[in-house]
């Protein structure tokens, strides 16, 4: 019963197929192979229009590098306090922006409102004393398992842009966004203002791939030094091609997150059907956030259950967690089989359960 993270689920059968497969036979390196040519087509034509994409081996390395073509060292990147670039990546888009830094502002659910980060932008100086914002990053499934709409991505977008920011999206659970509102990849990305996306696909059903996707290929025109400056430019790259090949094909990346979201819909559903349970915040996607009695959580764990605490910085004004109780984050995978999702229930509800 690991519901610790979506990282803890190896590859799907498809992506490791295809490694197989890619692996046999020589290929030219450093991305000149064809299926580096076949997976940037691809994402062309997901997108609906002409992309720059650079693959890259891990979400921070993508974050990262994104973020330094964006912001110039002397620079300003905007995120949520509770940001994955600015909370868990140990300072890696500052090391890779150069002495760039990162302001973190408060938000309910891990969320940036308009109004939140206009009026911080439009209170900083304009002294020569001032880091001067460049970017504005917003995560897309937020930390908290929110899911920013279209139009609230274009609200931020637009305060971004008249303030000569560029927008960048860390989309490390995309693809359970992207099912969950059941639109476009283009319209919650550069129709709605969208410079540049983090694309990620680890979490999902890949071993180790991601890319960062530029909407205007102008602005990705340092992107492969920087890649390779930071030692991402693999010269195998067909392997993380191969995975991200497989990924995209047959809308496998989609199925699998829409897997992952209705696994978490029935552990949030049967969850809160426990008398002294309720969520923290909406379960929109692949992620449940409950705030437990501490009891159950104990109950749980002896069980063998496996999970992480979590902060409630971000809660609701009018919601708290009290002394007997604990606030937890539990994920679902596209392998998480209804058998974990169901012995997890049963000792939520007190039902026997079979020994493993």
């Amino acid at each position: 019963m690991n519901f610790a993270s979506d990282n803890v689920m190896g590859a799907s059968r498809p992506v490791l197929e295809a490694l197989v497969a890619a692996n046999d036979g020589p290929m030219p390196a450093y991305g000149a192979d064809p299926l580096t040519a076949r997976v940037e087509a691809a994402f062309c034509g997901l997108f609906e229009r002409e992309v720059a994409v650079s693959l890259v081996a891990t979400g921070t390395g993508a974050n990262a590098l994104a973020l330094s073509a964006l912001v110039p060292p002397y620079g300003l990147a905007v995120c949520h306090a509770e940001a994955h670039i600015i909370d868990d990546e140990c300072g890696a888009p500052e090391f890779f922006m150069h002495g760039a830094k990162l302001a973190g502002l408060p938000g309910v659910g891990a969320k940036l409102a308009p109004d939140t980060v206009a009026a911080y932008l439009d209170g900083l100086s304009r002294s020569v004393k001032q880091m001067p914002p460049r970017a504005l990053s917003i995560s897309q499934v937020t930390e908290c398992g929110l899911v920013y709409t279209p139009d609230e991505i274009r609200a931020l977008a637009d305060v971004a842009h008249a303030r000569g920011l560029a927008v960048h999206m860390d989309g490390a659970r995309f693809a359970n966004a992207l099912v969950a509102l059941g639109c476009r990849p283009a319209e919650i990305t550069w129709k709605a203002g969208v410079d540049v996306l983090t694309f990620g696909a680890t979490k999902n059903g890949c071993l180790a791939a991601e890319a960062v996707i530029f909407f205007d290929p102008a602005q990705a025109e340092s992107m492969p030094w920087r890649r390779k400056r930071s030692g991402h430019t693999l010269s195998k790259g067909r392997l993380l091609s191969a995975q991200l090949d497989a990924y995209l094909a047959d809308s496998h990346w989609l199925a699998n997150a829409r897997h992952a979201n209705a696994m978490a819909a029935c552990l949030s559903q049967g969850l809160c059907e426990r008398p002294g349970v309720r969520l923290a915040w909406a379960t929109q996607a692949n992620e449940v956030f409950a705030i437990l009695p501490r009891s159950l959580d104990e109950a749980l764990r002896a069980a063998g259950a496996v999970y992480h605490p979590w902060t409630p910085s971000s809660l609701p004004p009018d919601e708290r967690v009290a002394e007997d109780e604990v606030l937890v984050r539990l994920v679902t995978s596209f392998a998480t089989s209804p058998e974990m999702i169901d012995r997890l229930l049963a000792v939520a509800h007190g039902r026997r359960v079979a020994a493993e």
